[in-house]
């Protein structure tokens, strides 16, 4: 059963969800949406003290609320109880919020987006230039993340024909790419531009999208005609493609005099767009 996890934005305010494909339905993070329409400090508590009422009420719908692995807020993957939508319209209507109605409309968009998506997934692509904009990247960058994106699938795709798992192996191979174009580990990258749980991705600079989007392009095309059958061979292979962008990323350092790998994250390229 594949799941794909997404912050998903109600008023500028973020809401943790799990896509089940399976299923086809979204789950939602109960306590970011108990945090939203109650406005409460302390969210887990309102959220403990309501599963009391509602069983004390008899009601059988704490029983079925799952928990999934979620990013916390230490930027460590935790169960977390989420709701579908069916749930989350109870669990709303047994909260007083002049936001419930809002929020309400606001799920039943979300779903319809991921189902239109589905069917035309040129939307899917569409609505993340909206949500790029709407957090103020510039347009030039914004090109560029979603090649990186489209890049970043077809790699990930050959994994999967070739018998990689997702999750750890998936993983390991990523920080190898990484580790040889840049010299350094996910890990050290995202230390270096003073990042925690943020995605690295959405904190490089152009001249970094560009050499990571090589490393991984590099990556699928070697792995398509070498027909790697162990994870070590694919482990050789990813040496192999992020060489080429390390090569790639030293001649261009020759010949400018600068570093390719900048400190710069998401919130001071921002910065500097909206200065120019």
């Amino acid at each position: 059963m594949r799941k794909e996890t997404s912050i998903k934005l109600f008023e500028e305010k973020k809401v943790r969800t799990i896509w089940d494909e399976e299923k086809e339905e979204w789950y939602f993070s109960v306590v970011d949406v108990v945090g939203i329409l109650t406005e409460s400090e302390n969210p887990r508590r309102y959220w403990s003290d309501l599963k009391i009422k509602l069983e004390k009420e008899g009601s059988q719908l704490y029983e079925n609320i799952v928990q999934l692995k979620l990013l916390a807020s230490d930027g460590k993957m935790r169960m977390t109880d989420v709701a579908n939508e069916a749930q989350l319209f109870r669990i709303i209507q047994s909260i007083p919020s002049p936001k419930a109605e809002p929020f309400k409309l606001w799920m039943a968009q979300v779903a319809k987006e991921r189902l239109d998506q589905l069917q035309d997934p040129e939307l899917s692509i569409e609505q993340a230039m909206f949500d790029y904009k709407r957090l103020g990247y510039s347009d030039n960058w914004i090109n560029q993340r979603l090649k990186s994106i489209e890049i970043r699938k077809e790699l990930t795709d050959e994994w999967k024909s070739k018998g990689v798992q997702e999750g750890l192996e998936f993983a390991v191979l990523t920080d190898i790419i990484t580790k040889t174009w840049s010299d350094k580990t996910t890990k050290e990258y995202k230390h270096y531009k003073g990042l925690k749980k943020e995605n690295l991705r959405d904190n490089m600079t152009n001249t970094e999208l560009v050499l990571n989007m090589l490393a991984e392009l590099s990556t699928k095309n070697i792995s398509e005609v070498s027909n790697p059958e162990t994870f070590d061979e694919h482990a050789q292979i990813a040496m192999r493609g992020g060489k080429i962008a390390h090569n790639a990323r030293q001649e261009l350092e020759l010949q400018t005099g600068k570093s390719a790998i900048s400190k710069l994250n998401a919130k001071s390229l921002k910065s500097i767009e909206g200065a120019k």
